[in-house]
């Protein structure tokens, strides 16, 4: 008896050592294949592709699906000639790696798909990856990827909005690049969705925000006096910016759904000029300068200094001339954006802080250069920010980096409070912090990633309205209430588009 039962117990304590979790026999880094989340990533041009390099490691995610209307890696532009087909190279381990032919940009569906499959066979072997589909129409995508958990956007700006509020009527989480949308309307609608069906949601831009602590608590302890401006200032467009419409009609790529990029938008001629890189060019297809860079620089702006709506947008740009006849005539020009502007945003006061304006400026275009940098001899940098107050001013970096009194004798005399130690800590790790929280969120913990569609409303605002601004030529006023601009009638026109048949976010 004795024997039988140091038998059972030695049987018992070998099937208890057995029952692991799978999280632990893998190591800490382990995530079982049932606890990923799947998703699927919409939109594998240049920039898609970079950040899909960025996401293929996450441990929590298991990319199961691409979608692009193009397929093979044909007309793409990039910043460089050769930096993402080494990035590709270095994350593959294939340093021979190319897209087609030598010398390609990559980009399209065929080589999204081969880069996730490639990247999950010599990292994922064990876990018996399936492999990953690949599809033209994000909308046969959600029909047919019954599993999906989850979508990542990285498409043109003209389909975030559709694309978004598709996927989130059919129950999936959403991580979007910037803009929301490219009109006010649609961009709110992305929004009140995101609220209504209670998704996790995280607007990539957030993760690329500095930090305002130092910033406010000068502010707030006087140093600079009231604060009356905010200026933010790019280098802004760095791509083509047309002048005109293109009037030639080259043959759509091989490969190419020119009807499925047009998306929502009206139809018109296929032309190279609208589309990959350029795209933001045009108040059809992009969002501009502001759309591009300003998410990165002001949200956290926004969020300290809880600016809502602006009650005024008014804009400043360039025009262009051309002979006509060999007359001198001005292009009038509302498809596409200019190539410098400055657009400045009044703000009403709000509880304790005074009304403020925001002051947007790009294609080389600075503010007035302060006169405590002319004492020493400065000048403003290329890309920046400052915060203008009635006794003084803070300059800092596009993003609101490394912040400073100015002048520097103010910072000598001027004891500021010191930032709470455990809010650098936050911001130092927010890039990761943000998709942890999205990752917690689509698991259920019930608590928005600070990068939620819910909290993007102003900042999203603001760039559209610029676009508007920007596109009449003229000083709008807006009344935030009945979302509608109540001085120029005929700018309301461009708060929302028409939609083509099959792409109205309301039945899609």
């Amino acid at each position: 008896m004795t024997s039988e039962k140091n038998r059972r117990q030695f049987l018992g304590a070998a099937a208890a050592f057995t029952i692991v979790p799978r999280h632990v026999l893998g190591g800490p880094a382990f995530v079982p294949p049932s606890d990923k989340i799947t998703l699927g990533y919409i939109g594998v041009g240049t920039e898609g592709l970079r950040r899909l390099l960025a996401l293929l490691p996450v441990p929590e995610i298991q990319v199961v699906s691409v979608c692009d209307p193009s397929k093979y890696a044909v007309g793409y532009r990039d910043w460089s000639r050769d930096g993402l087909v080494n990035s590709i190279r270095k994350a593959l381990g294939k340093p021979d790696w190319k897209a087609g032919a030598e010398g390609n940009i990559p980009g399209g569906r065929d080589v999204g798909k081969e880069i996730v499959e490639t990247y999950y066979a010599n990292a994922r072997s064990a876990e018996r990856y399936k492999g990953c589909s690949a599809y033209a129409d994000f909308r046969e995508m959600l029909e047919k990827e019954k599993d999906l958990d989850a979508v990542k956007i990285m498409t043109p700006d003209h389909l975030h909005g559709v694309i978004s509020i598709a996927a989130m009527k059919r129950g999936k989480h959403v991580i979007l690049h910037k803009p929301i949308a490219n009109r006010l309307k649609e961009a709110r609608m992305v929004i009140d969705t995101a609220r209504e069906r209670g998704v996790a949601t995280h607007f990539l831009p957030w993760d690329s925000n500095g930090s305002m602590e130092q910033v406010m608590a000068w502010i707030k302890d006087g140093a600079i006096g009231t604060l009356r401006e905010v200026h933010n200032w790019t280098n802004r467009p760095v791509w083509p910016q047309y002048p005109t419409i293109p009037t030639d009609r080259p043959p759509v790529p091989k490969g190419f759904d020119w009807n499925l990029w047009l998306g929502p938008e009206a139809d018109r001629p296929y032309h190279p000029h609208y589309t990959h890189m350029v795209f933001r060019g045009w108040y059809d297809f992009g969002g501009g300068s502001m759309a591009d860079m300003g998410h990165y620089s002001l949200w956290t702006v926004f969020r300290a200094l809880e600016l809502d709506a602006p009650t005024i947008v008014e804009p400043m740009l360039s025009h262009h001339c051309m002979l006509k006849d060999g007359v001198s005539t001005t292009i009038k020009n509302d498809y596409s954006f200019p190539d410098a502007s400055i657009v400045r945003f009044k703000y009403p006061a709000r509880g304790d802080r005074p009304a403020i304006d925001l002051i947007w400026y790009e294609g080389g275009m600075r503010p007035p250069t302060p006169e405590e940098l002319l004492e020493e001899g400065k000048e403003l940098p290329a890309e920046g920010m400052m915060f203008t107050g009635d006794k003084g001013k803070i300059l800092a970096g596009f993003r609101v980096e490394n912040p400073r009194l100015i002048p520097e004798k103010l910072i000598r005399t001027y004891q500021a409070p010191e930032p709470r130690s455990e809010g650098r800590r936050r911001e130092a790790g927010r890039q990761s912090a943000g998709m942890r929280a999205w990752i917690e969120a689509c698991r259920g913990s019930g608590r928005q990633s600070e990068g939620s569609f819910l909290h993007a409303g102003p900042i999203s605002d603001a760039a559209n309205l610029y676009a508007v601004a920007l596109r009449t030529g003229k000083r709008l006023v807006f009344d935030a209430a009945s979302v509608s601009i109540t001085n120029v009638s005929e700018a309301n026109r461009y708060l929302s588009r028409e939609y083509r048949k099959g792409w109205d976010p309301q039945t899609i």
